[in-house]
């Protein structure tokens, strides 16, 4: 085609409109690009609106109705009487056990972590790394019942774990442990420890990767230089790697701390008749049926992860995530 050609049939620089509906719905959204992307937002802000933050916010309210002593029934007006039953011993002591079990995870899952987050962010490289992150994620895709019935088998009394310590001779030491208040009981599955360790190995991977993702983001030319400045492993990683692994640390933290708040599954089948906070929200709005209370023990960890988000992002914990 000639130039002579193109001049004398040009191309309209507006196309005409499709006419129609679907025309003018274009045309509306293309003048009106701020009402195209409301529409787009509208189905998923009232989902979380209305089903996600207005089920907290009917709870928030159930947790202000109390309890009538003589005829079960809710009294729904305002009072702060269920809030101070919390502060009763057996409540308190449910609170207290369930922060404590938290906090030791949290702090078990940092120390495993850091060595294997360390490792694949330094060492693993191609196939290595693709065998990292299949190691760490795998556990992830089976079913949370089948992890945590395995390992109420493993921790049995007849349990694989107590025939490999007999076989070492070690079972005294298994026995001994098992003996101590708080932390024993008949057997490992039915313990404190048990608990622990199950609620260890299932929120593992979720302090992995963070950590692991932080310690990417650590040249290595700082560590090299602290070695050439004559610092030793040990003040290279307190002055160097830790500081600037803490973030990774405090981000994996909240999915640790957070996820072993509010479980009741492992507790439930892994553990002794002691209650947690989601063991106690579940008896309290089933087989007591005093809704109020229960809605009240909801509150707790809420209020401590609103106190732990708080505290994490002051670290720079979000831009690990």
């Amino acid at each position: 085609m000639t130039i002579a050609a193109v001049q004398s049939n040009p191309t309209p620089a507006i196309l005409p409109g499709s006419g129609g509906l679907r025309g003018a719905l274009s045309d509306l959204f293309w003048r009106r690009p701020k009402f195209l992307l409301t529409l787009m937002l509208l189905p998923p802000l009232l989902w979380l609106g209305i089903v996600y933050i207005g089920s907290l916010f009917a709870l928030l309210a159930q947790s202000f109705f109390s309890i009538d002593e003589f005829s079960g029934l809710i009294n729904r007006e305002f009072t702060l009487k269920t809030y101070g039953d919390l502060f009763q011993a057996a409540n308190l002591d449910i609170i207290l056990r369930t922060v404590t079990m938290a906090a030791l995870v949290t702090l078990a899952s940092a120390i495993i972590a850091f060595p294997i987050a360390y490792y694949a962010a330094r060492y693993a490289r191609g196939r290595w790394k693709a065998l990292f992150y299949l190691g760490v994620m795998l556990p992830l895709w089976s079913s949370y019942l089948v992890k945590i019935y395995a390992w109420k088998l493993i921790l049995a009394k007849e349990g694989i774990l107590t025939w490999l310590l007999a076989k070492l001779n070690l079972l005294w030491l298994l026995d001994a442990w098992l003996s101590l208040p708080i932390v024993g009981g008949n057997s490992l599955s039915v313990s404190f420890t048990g608990t622990f360790i199950v609620f260890v190995y299932v929120w593992l991977p979720f302090m992995i990767l963070p950590v692991q993702a932080a310690l990417e983001r650590v040249p290595g030319n700082l560590v090299e230089a602290s070695s050439d400045l004559g610092a030793s492993p040990g003040q290279t990683f307190r002055n160097v790697l830790f500081p600037l692994a803490l973030p990774g640390i405090v981000a994996g933290s909240i999915f640790t701390f957070s996820l072993t708040l509010g479980d009741y599954i492992i507790p439930q089948i892994i553990g002794t008749s002691r209650l947690f906070i989601g063991q106690a929200v579940y008896s309290q709005q089933g087989t007591a049926g005093n809704i109020p209370l229960a809605a009240a023990f909801t509150v707790v960890p809420i209020v401590i992860m609103g106190f732990y988000l708080w505290g994490a992002k002051r670290m720079g914990a979000f831009d690990a995530l």
